[in-house]
């Protein structure tokens, strides 16, 4: 026999069985309401057929007594995802909750259902997503889910409660800084297309060369990897001599590939190009030259994103969440970047 037969049934084996979504099957376990009792009588047999037995962790959800929270995330070995992860995991243990985390590939709809079906049988109080890229809001806001979710990361698009840094600001620091320096225009190396964060990021660039009354340059685009911000520095180095005296990199691990394809082209830092980061990771202070940078505080992110799913899991009013810019009545808390001024700007 397959050892694979002998795995006791889930719920979204129960699911499945019963044509239900995981959330139907966890509101008929937990005496829900709002079943109806066609429904109700098609999940229990189901249970019955199966010889499914709701575990005690699961049990426990009933009386939200687990005092554990799920994390669903992807992207984790990028430096901001993985801050937040750990900056998540330090606010929770703070508050006498432990995490149960679903690292995921991709966040699509499939995908995002089944990790909130894992952790709904793990019988968590509430869930983070991390949710950087756009397409992964719109799939959490497809689907329902039994417990409150918090999404992190998300920029300024979605109509779920959040907690995010202002990308915004942070850009509007950076290229800010450059234009008071004296230079004349700020070219800008963008992220994925997909991710919020990095089009809030080349929103708030533009918007501050747009009201300088300078025209801003198409941007370049990475991946968020140094080998693209090398091979986008390549790109730049062309253009040295010929407008081009500042970069704002939309990350500090592009930057650093920038840094280097521009010091192997014969252009100095900063006295051809000035370059400024985004995240102030710990290896930015000894890049050569140490960059000046944007820093995100990821711990305040993970305080402020447990205190408003631990408010929304009690049933309390967000404390200084009344809604996030652009969407009144949504919990949301925006957490200011700052600008760290190094080298990479600062000839001496």
């Amino acid at each position: 026999m397959n050892h694979l037969e002998l795995r006791p049934p889930t719920m979204a084996d129960v699911a499945r069985l019963a044509g239900v979504s995981h959330q139907t099957v966890s509101r008929v376990l937990g005496d829900h309401p709002n079943v109806r009792d066609e429904t109700r009588a098609k999940v229990l047999r189901a249970i019955e057929e199966m010889g499914y037995r709701r575990n005690s962790s699961a049990r426990a959800l009933a009386t939200r007594r687990t005092r554990t929270l799920g994390v669903v995330a992807s992207n984790t070995t990028l430096y901001g995802p993985a801050s937040t992860l750990f900056a998540l995991e330090e606010a929770a243990r703070a508050e006498g909750y432990t995490v149960s985390t679903v690292s995921l590939r991709r966040l699509a709809v499939e995908t995002l259902s089944e990790a909130l079906a894992h952790l709904s049988e793990g019988g968590v109080e509430g869930v983070i997503a991390l949710a950087p890229q756009r397409s992964a809001v719109e799939a959490l806001a497809e689907l329902r889910h039994p417990f409150p979710v918090v999404v992190v990361g998300t920029g300024s698009g979605a109509e779920i409660p959040s907690v995010n840094v202002d990308q915004r600001l942070g850009a509007r620091l950076a290229t800010g800084h450059l234009l008071a320096a004296g230079h004349r225009t700020v070219w800008h190396l963008a992220g994925p297309e997909d991710w919020q964060e990095a089009a809030d990021r080349v929103t708030g660039w533009r918007a501050t060369l747009e009201e300088a009354g300078i025209e801003p340059p198409v941007p370049l685009r990475g991946d968020w990897s140094p080998l693209s911000g090398y091979r986008a520095g390549q790109e730049l180095a062309g253009w040295v001599g010929r407008g081009l005296t500042a970069v704002f990199v939309a990350n500090d691990q592009m930057a650093l590939g920038v840094l280097r394809a521009l010091r192997e082209a014969g252009v100095r830092t900063p006295q051809d190009v000035a370059i400024v980061g985004f995240d102030d990771i710990p290896e930015s202070e000894f890049f050569a030259p140490p960059l000046t940078t944007v820093r995100q505080d990821f711990a305040t992110v993970g305080k402020h994103s447990i205190a408003l799913l631990l408010d929304l899991i009690e049933g309390r009013a967000p404390a200084g969440a009344p809604g996030t810019p652009g969407r009144p009545g949504v919990p949301g808390v925006v957490v200011e970047p700052q600008l760290v001024v190094r080298a990479s700007t600062a000839p001496d």
